[in-house]
């Protein structure tokens, strides 16, 4: 029985979101369930509604902060109440409702920005990545970094707004109901596959990071590990999103592994680039103590959008059209420094285990900065290498200094075996 929760804004939206749950109910067939969680400002008092704004006011708020939601200024409503509902959220996901469904096979929202945003937020904060969830918005058309960030959060533009059915939102709804209830149907098919194929042996799921300047080292790994071991590759654009998506894919236990290749993510960070990771990025696979290899692709380049964008105190760097919607910066070696004491920072305060973690360093970093290239800086190349062969230095964090460059198929195989050795693993 796929079970679907649909969170909604009911002092505001209950015709649409009734309307929603039915057509739900509709596609998913007989033995769909839906759950509809009221997650507006004030409490409605409807017979339809599973679990109502005041339950989750009154039994899931903030410990030792229980408030009045009605006196809350809006964005504090928001706040609070995407507390509230993550906290049920999580105890419904890991426990279970009820007797008749122990499970939560997708998650829907429908509304404008105040319920994409609180909705958006509670789905980030509790589910894991491959758990549908599905959000009908009326900003689902703009910018949906801040909202989906590195969840798999799929957005479908309402056209209209949430407001008053009409035949093109009844058709839009009709839409998404068919979509989240096929997504369950599929999910739950896939959780009794996986539980009945648990005895069989499982491959290692590996991590990989890979930026358009070391797609070929990076396809030479993938290619290698697949193909000689029981190994499993993700690979990660490093656009901000999909660092963080590799690292939480950790925290969730999902990867065993990471060979962390392309580090690009940092220069964005500590320059204020667009594809930025956040402060946090390389902590998650040190913590966690899993077999990781770290290397230094792509730490040449900062990233802007269209030319025109690139903040003036930038426009006289040494700039690169990567394409008409991406401008690469040169990082200089004053930012390389940085750069390489970022590393030396997060393996100093983070590594769990030792043994497990190596540096490796190439001759060049990216296809673009070999002697031959635009971005080629050597002076830049051996300050970021110096900071982090001096700051490692002593701390029995083991570091590799190679010869070639980032892309030579040698290195690839060369890294990738590296990895396997920290892993233990033998060739099919």
């Amino acid at each position: 029985m796929p079970h679907i929760v649909l969170l909604g804004t009911c002092d505001t939206k209950l015709a649409e979101l009734l309307y929603l749950k039915s057509e739900i109910l509709n596609n998913g067939g007989a033995d769909c369930r839906v759950t509809l969680v009221d997650v507006g400002r004030s409490s409605v008092d409807d017979k339809q509604i599973d679990v109502r704004q005041s339950t989750l006011t009154s039994r899931y708020h903030p410990q030792d902060d229980q408030k009045d939601v009605t006196s809350l200024p809006r964005g504090e409503v928001i706040k609070y109440m995407i507390a509230c509902s993550s906290n049920w959220l999580r105890e419904a996901y890991q426990h279970g409702l009820d007797d008749k469904s122990a499970a939560i096979h997708g998650v829907i929202n429908a509304g404008g920005t105040g319920g994409t945003s609180l909705s958006s937020a509670v789905m980030r904060e509790v589910l894991p990545i491959g758990l549908p969830k599905l959000i009908v918005s009326t900003n689902a058309s703009g910018d949906m970094g801040p909202i989906i960030g590195e969840a798999d959060i799929t957005m479908m533009y309402s056209v209209c707004d949430v407001a008053g059915l009409n035949h093109l939102l009844r058709r839009i709804l009709s839409n998404a109901a068919g979509a989240i209830a096929g997504m369950a149907h599929a999910y739950e098919r896939s959780l009794v596959a996986n539980a009945s194929s648990n005895g069989e042996k499982q491959k290692k799921r590996v991590g990989l990071t890979m930026f358009g300047v070391t797609t070929p080292c990076v396809d030479k790994v993938r290619s290698h590990l697949e193909s000689n071991y029981d190994i499993e590759t993700f690979v990660f654009h490093c656009t901000g999103a999909g660092g963080r998506a590799m690292e939480r894919l950790v925290n969730e236990g999902m990867l065993e592994a990471v060979l962390d290749i392309t580090t690009t993510e940092i220069c964005d960070q500590i320059c204020g680039g667009v594809m930025d990771a956040g402060p946090q990025r390389l902590v998650a696979p040190l913590k966690a103590g899993i077999p990781y290899i770290l290397s230094v692709g792509a730490t040449d380049m900062v990233n802007f959008g269209p030319k025109a964008t690139v903040p003036e105190k930038y426009q006289n760097r040494k700039l690169f059209e990567h394409n008409p919607t991406v401008t690469l910066m040169r990082t200089n070696a004053t930012e390389c420094k940085a750069i390489g004491e970022f590393i030396v920072d997060k393996l100093g305060c983070f590594t769990k285990d030792k043994q497990m973690v190596e540096v490796v360093l190439p001759a060049s970093v990216s296809m673009i900065s070999t002697p031959e290239g635009p971005f080629y800086d050597a002076e830049a190349d051996k300050t970021l290498f110096s900071a982090i062969r001096n700051g490692l230095d002593g701390t029995g964090i083991k570091l590799d200094e190679d010869s070639r460059a980032i892309n030579d198929g040698g290195f690839a195989i060369d890294i990738a075996e590296r990895l396997v050795k920290l892993m233990g693993l033998t060739k099919k």
